[in-house]
């Protein structure tokens, strides 16, 4: 009877207690008042004026501005490939600016994929093993490294030439094996630097139906363009001006079912 007692106790002192919250996860970008200055005195150049911005798990972010307004400094500290010089910029909780140079490129390498205008690939090499470098770079086994690559490669749309050189393919192909390059680690950020800038109107279409579908797979993607149309695939567009945000908003992309028509892009 006391053991009976007890445990119904005990199941009313549960029922009482208040739900475990789940662990909040943190933004995969989270940037608090970040400045980034070039030389000294008369001579500073002001890049990035106090941006404060945060990009959570899952969102597809257009970053649009003119020549010289600090979205270029930007990505560049969003991908750890330089470091504010004051301010904070927490990678997935991570303080990048707590990192020294080692762990900044294992950074690089294990949590951002980059796509440049330039497409990068080395051109003696096969495309396979172009899009398996990455991952020689962080230490996975060949048989490994080759089925990854493969399956990047797939996803881009470009298994069937995988043992062809980049010199024999067309700028499109060319950017999209550059695309499974960047996705092949599975990285927690994708990262565009004005991907389109070199490609002709029927290969920026196929560039941006790889990323629509990276980011309808759970990818967290930010690209850097100046072009409306590729920003009008993005949820989000932050407009940047001398160095600062001057607007954020969130828009209904291109192309999506809730959107019967393409929109343009302010």
């Amino acid at each position: 009877m006391v053991s009976a007692l007890r445990a119904t106790r005990a199941a009313g002192d549960a029922a009482t207690q208040p739900p475990v919250e789940p662990p909040v996860e943190p933004p995969v970008i989270d940037l608090h008042d970040v400045h980034k200055v070039y030389g000294q005195g008369a001579a500073a150049v002001h890049a990035v004026r106090g941006i404060t911005l945060r990009v959570n798990r899952g969102d597809y972010v257009a970053v649009m501005g003119a020549s010289g307004s600090g979205k270029s400094t930007l990505m560049h500290i969003v991908g750890c490939l330089d470091v504010p010089s004051s301010g904070r910029y927490l990678l997935e909780g991570i303080d990048i600016g707590e990192l020294d140079e080692s762990q900044l490129a294992l950074v690089r390498n294990r949590k951002v994929g980059f796509v440049f205008q330039s497409f990068n690939l080395l051109p003696r090499t096969t495309t396979v093993q172009n899009v398996e470098l990455p991952l020689a770079y962080a230490g996975v086994r060949r048989p490994e490294r080759r089925h990854r690559a493969l399956a990047a490669l797939e996803l881009v749309g470009l298994r069937e030439i995988a043992d062809r050189t980049p010199r024999t393919l067309s700028g499109g192909q060319q950017q999209r094996a550059a695309v499974a390059r960047a996705i092949v680690t599975n990285p927690s950020l994708l990262l565009a630097d004005e991907p389109t800038g070199n490609l002709d109107s029927a290969a920026t279409r196929e560039l941006l139906a790889v990323l629509d579908r990276s980011h309808a797979g759970g990818g967290t993607i930010v690209v850097v363009t100046h072009e409306r149309e590729v920003a009008a695939h993005a949820r989000r567009v932050v407009n940047i001006r001398d160095g600062r945000v001057i607007g954020d908003r969130v828009q209904v992309p291109s192309g999506s079912p809730e959107s019967p028509t393409d929109e343009a892009v302010d």
